[in-house]
């Protein structure tokens, strides 16, 4: 299967510009050539005029099952909201419900030009098998605590679901363990799971650290040290780490973790609900920290809008710092494509590049939006909105064409999740 692109212009994450007038040449799922009047025989072309062709956004942190809950319980502390309002409520869900859940997200994920995501949930099998149907890129993260008292049982779960689903349709389905936090999870589970996670599971972890002060002050009355110095003890940082949240990270946390892979997911729109506080971007960038950008869940966000995302990211700190030129618009792209690509252990994504991953979102240049033309780049954070993305490009195919998903009946799954919700209310 091979897809000519013509003369379209695309963003040039490395180079920091836009390129135009460029022909693209897509081959199985890899783009093979980049240039100008290429001359070859391809399956499908696609005229890209007036168009703009970004790389694939890469949503780092989310939960994907939980859009039943948007609007739901909102106006709430962290610990309230979950321990009073999301807890019980999921206690009611089961696999198929988190499928159609999961599916609607992923839907909203793909219509803001998403093409990989970081999830982290339960009945995880179902968010890959929806995941695989809808043609997106994936990363499954079973969201584990003990503090139930049901650690190991979770561990088997989690062995079984690496088993089956870690690299599946070529490696667009990976698989990690995901430890929810630590206050949900004791250090003799943790400990086990960076075990783990170098003899079994490609060093990579996914955990939530430093999302609100209670979580910090907690941290230091109980072990001592703050969420990052506390992990570090246990083994944890021996891996790479997707670190959701980081909005409390301290400068002696920078510092320690500067130097290794460790990633932290900033989630604006979430932080700012919840009230949890200010990530300190602009400072991690200045220590060449590679950041990714994330949603995070449905209920807390409350959309899986990611251009949105982008937009809000790209100017909340610039208020917070009082500084008009932090975290400029480049800085939030590369969070959103190739410094997610590479937070999620991808190789060769997140770049309109030859031999990498056909990831690709397509923009139309004829909305409001972008007129006038003046600068894309900043035009693509701070006045594009997700209608603007016309198709998507995953694994070398259109999940998105012309704002129509491809592999999904979109309507069918809005209304199986209406009645599912009805059903579980009255569960």
């Amino acid at each position: 299967m091979s897809l000519l692109i013509k003369n379209i212009s695309y963003l040039d994450i490395e180079k920091e510009k836009i390129i135009d007038h460029a022909d693209i040449f897509i081959e199985e799922n890899k783009i093979k050539k980049i240039g100008e009047n290429l001359r070859l025989d391809a399956d499908e072309v696609f005229h890209g005029e007036n168009k703009l062709l970004t790389p694939g956004f890469v949503n780092a942190h989310t939960h994907l099952g939980m859009s039943y809950f948007r609007n739901y319980a909102d106006d709430l502390a962290l610990m309230d909201w979950l321990e009073n309002e999301i807890w019980p409520i999921e206690a009611k869900l089961n696999r198929e419900d988190i499928y159609w859940s999961s599916m609607l997200s992923i839907i909203e994920n793909i219509k803001s030009g998403v093409t990989s995501f970081c999830d982290m949930y339960y009945e995880m099998d179902r968010v890959g098998d929806a995941a695989i149907e809808s043609g997106i890129r994936g990363v499954l993260t079973r969201g584990m605590t003990d503090v139930d008292g049901k650690g190991e049982e979770k561990l088997e779960e989690f062995n079984r679901l690496y088993k089956n689903y870690q690299n599946k349709c070529g490696g667009r389905i990976k698989v990690v363990p995901a430890p929810h936090a630590i206050y949900t999870c004791s250090g003799e589970f943790l400990r086990e799971i960076a075990r783990r996670a170098v003899e079994r599971y490609d060093h990579l972890i996914h955990i939530h650290l430093s999302e609100t002060l209670t979580e910090v002050d907690n941290s230091k009355k109980e072990y001592g040290m703050t969420p990052i110095e506390y992990v570090n003890s246990l083994g944890l940082l021996d891996s790479q780490i997707i670190a959701a949240h980081c909005v409390h990270i301290t400068d002696e946390e920078i510092e320690l973790v500067k130097d290794k892979k460790f990633y932290p997911v900033y989630n604006p729109s979430s932080n700012l609900k919840l009230a949890s506080g200010f990530t300190p971007v602009d400072k991690m960038l200045k220590k060449n920290i590679k950041m990714a950008l994330g949603t995070d869940g449905d209920s807390s966000n409350n959309n899986q809008d990611f251009v949105e995302e982008m937009h809000i990211g790209g100017i909340v700190n610039k208020a917070v710092t009082m500084n008009e030129k932090a975290v400029p618009a480049i800085e939030i792209l590369k969070m959103a494509t190739v410094n997610g690509a590479e937070a999620l252990g991808f190789e060769k994504l997140g770049l309109i590049k030859e031999d990498y991953l056909a990831d690709l979102a397509i923009f139309d240049l004829e909305s409001n939006s972008f007129t006038p033309r003046n600068n894309l780049i900043s035009a693509l954070v701070y006045s594009a909105n997700s209608h603007d993305v016309e198709s998507v490009i995953c694994d070398g195919k259109f999940i998105m064409k012309n704002r129509e998903i491809v592999n999904v009946d979109e309507k069918e799954v809005r209304n199986k999740v209406i009645f599912i919700w009805k059903d579980i209310q009255n569960r």
